[in-house]
């Protein structure tokens, strides 16, 4: 069986619940204060880096980390509206990028890259320079490249006096040019922070004050960034194929205590062309449209320079060199093509290290990423994901307008009628609800019927996809898969998708129609197919699947740890804590796989991973999996020839945001 987790599910996780995976920030500093580290490593308790001679006391120090960062606000405007005294002008937040040597930053975690690969990790939007979305050859972009004597020309223009090298600036009223920096304690950000710290004071005389604080404080629901706790705020953004991006910068996004404290524009940015155009880009369903309103964001993005994009991290995945046709991929899984490896001695078994082990393969209820690889192996996928695009896979084609497999039809609706409005839910129209017309046009409905667009889309599966005991797939798979995902007493983690469906009606064993509600133009219509479960099989206990209800197939040992596989393999064994054994799937649709046996070992040290790899333990890393200090040992090896490894930009990139006010 098939783990119930479409592409569909997989990519709308993504874009509803947009993972922060890292962060740092800024303790508060007056302008005499001298520059200190604080590490904050658990709460209450704050260790300080133990001061020079001259530096601020301990004492003093955690004081300082503790105390309320956040400003009185001017008489009459309300609160995070008063413009920063400091990163409020765009010139110093200019100055910052232009005085950032980002190649040495990258060189400081990276030290082991060539330089090729480490300027390859540089990104200069909230998109690399090969997506889809990003303008060609950057043209319309504001670039800043490493350009002291541009940041200083910048900063003495804003009124930021010189004080000689390595000494903060000073303004006419004396005060220095000191800004505090926030971040999580992982040890990765702590580096290239101290390398950035160095440089800004040296290069240019800005002086940051860092706090390194456990991400519970860093990304908590009352602290940190979701209540702009900050001034300098530097984390990470997980990108993928689909920018989205609303979330992040609308003006209706910014957190507010009065709109308690909802979205992810943490910088409070507000510019009207770029908010127009990101409401835009994920409110068109044409791919062109939806770039020229991206490249309108970057433009503007780059331009006011509110968040500074420093670089990918490194993605990197090892393998044997015995094997053939290894395709590791910045935005898809290492597994989604291990139907075609193949080994160069003829072998018949590969064993694959992943350090974390899945909690269930159930993954419509946890979607882990461990788990959500493992499904390319279950499961006949609908549709992959290579170079931050989309590619059909087990469909005929991904739908569009363009080839007819979606259409998009002006309807007429009325008060009464269910519709999906702006906020991304399914409300009865009604005088006050906000909605978008055919045309475009965002209103406030009064009365009367309005025009507005409603998305359908036909998907067909290629024939022949067969379940591991021989049974073809059939409707009904495709029945319970859709009813599974949308009970919500399954306990998926989102329910978006199916309350944006009007009807879904199925035409065939390979095809069925989804009719959105009107207003639901979901931009990855092409890649939101059903999921699909095996109706006819009979559990253990005698009970057929489809019977099952929804509510106790978590629990179920025929989903959650020996689903029955429609992929290039099916599951022989579960050693919780060990390894998975897996072997071909002699029913695969695509054919017979070269590679009959497939070990899963969880090996929780990448270390030791690494170490099993180079002994030939150990034939697959997958790039999930290694993350530290052992990718340069896997850089080394395969340089000597000993492995093959690929280096890869990760689609997650680090960034400072620069808050734009204060209470």
């Amino acid at each position: 069986m098939q783990p119930k987790f479409s592409l569909m599910a997989r990519l709308l996780i993504v874009a509803l619940v947009l993972p922060i995976i890292a962060a740092c920030g800024a303790a508060p500093a007056a302008p005499e204060v001298i520059q200190e580290t604080v590490v904050v490593t658990a709460e209450p308790q704050i260790v300080v880096a133990t001061p020079e001679p001259g530096e601020t006391s301990t004492a003093d120090a955690v004081a300082e980390a503790e105390a309320d960062t956040e400003q009185p606000a001017a008489e009459g405007t309300l609160p995070y509206t008063t413009p920063h005294p400091i990163l409020s002008d765009v010139r110093v937040r200019q100055a910052i990028a232009h005085c950032t040597n980002r190649l040495e930053l990258i060189e400081s975690v990276y030290p082991y890259l060539s330089p090729e690969q480490q300027e390859g990790l540089l990104m200069d939007t909230f998109l690399t320079n090969d997506h889809w979305a990003f303008p060609t050859d950057g043209a319309g972009l504001t670039l800043y490249p490493f350009d002291p004597e541009r940041g200083d020309e910048l900063l003495t223009d804003a009124g930021w006096a010189s004080n000689g090298a390595g000494e903060p600036r000073t303004n006419g009223d004396g005060e220095s040019l000191s800004l505090k920096f926030l971040s999580t304690d992982a040890q990765f950000r702590q580096t290239w922070a101290a390398v950035m710290e160095q440089q800004l004071l040296e290069n240019c005389g800005i002086q940051i004050i860092r706090t390194h604080a456990p991400g519970s404080f860093v990304f908590g629901q009352n602290s940190g960034l979701s209540r702009r706790d900050f001034e300098l705020g530097a984390f990470a953004w997980v990108g993928d194929a689909d920018p989205k991006g609303r979330t992040l910068y609308a003006c209706d996004q910014i957190p507010l205590p009065t709109n308690n404290w909802e979205g992810q524009n943490y910088m409070g940015w507000c510019n009207e062309r770029a908010s127009q155009a990101i409401i835009a880009a994920n409110n068109a369903i044409d791919r062109d449209v939806r770039a020229e309103q991206y490249i309108i964001v970057q433009e503007e993005f780059t331009r006011d320079m509110v968040s500074l994009p420093l670089f990918n991290r490194l993605g990197v995945a090892a393998a044997s060199t015995r094997i053939e046709n290894f395709r590791p991929d910045p935005t898809e899984y290492v597994f989604a093509n291990a139907y075609e490896w193949q080994l160069t001695d003829d072998g018949d078994t590969v064993v694959v290290a992943m350090t974390q082990e899945p909690e269930t393969l159930f993954t419509l209820v946890n979607p882990q990423a461990t788990a959500v690889n493992i499904t390319y192996l279950l499961g006949a996928a609908a549709a992959t994901s290579y170079s931050y695009d989309y590619q059909p896979l087990g469909l005929t084609q991904l739908p569009t307008l363009d080839n007819g497999g979606a259409v998009l039809n002006e309807i007429e609706v009325s008060a009464g009628d269910i519709v999906w409005d702006t906020s991304g839910a399914a409300v009865e129209l009604a005088p006050g609800v906000e909605i978008q017309t055919a045309a475009g046009e965002t209103i406030t409905y009064e009365s009367g019927p309005v025009p507005m667009n409603q998305l359908i889309v036909t998907f067909e599966h290629v024939e022949g996809i067969t379940w591991e005991d021989g049974e073809p797939r059939k409707q009904a798979d495709y029945e319970l898969g859709n009813r599974i995902s949308c009970d919500e007493t399954s306990g998926a983690v989102t329910y978006t998708v199916c309350q944006s469906q009007e009807d879904v009606e199925f035409l065939s064993d390979t095809s069925y129609r989804i009719t959105y509600l009107p207003g639901a133009l979901w931009s990855l219509y092409s890649v939101f197919s059903i999921g699909v479960y095996p109706a006819h099989q009979v559990l253990a206990d005698g009970r057929n699947l489809a019977d099952v209800p929804a509510s106790e197939w978590a629990t179920l040992e025929e989903v959650a740890e020996r689903p029955l596989s429609d992929g290039p393999y099916r599951v022989v064994s579960w050693e919780k804590g060990q390894r998975m054994i897996l072997e071909a799937n002699p029913n695969f649709y695509l054919g017979e796989v070269p590679i009959k046996n497939l070990i899963i070992e969880f090996i929780p040290n990448a270390t030791q991973a690494v170490a099993q790899l180079l002994t030939g333990a150990i034939d697959v890393i997958p790039n999930q999996d290694l993350s530290g200090p052992e990718i340069e040992t896997v850089i080394q090896a395969a340089e000597e020839g000993q492995i093959q490894a690929e280096v890869i930009p990760s689609p997650t990139w680090e960034h400072v945001d620069f808050n734009l006010n204060i209470r």
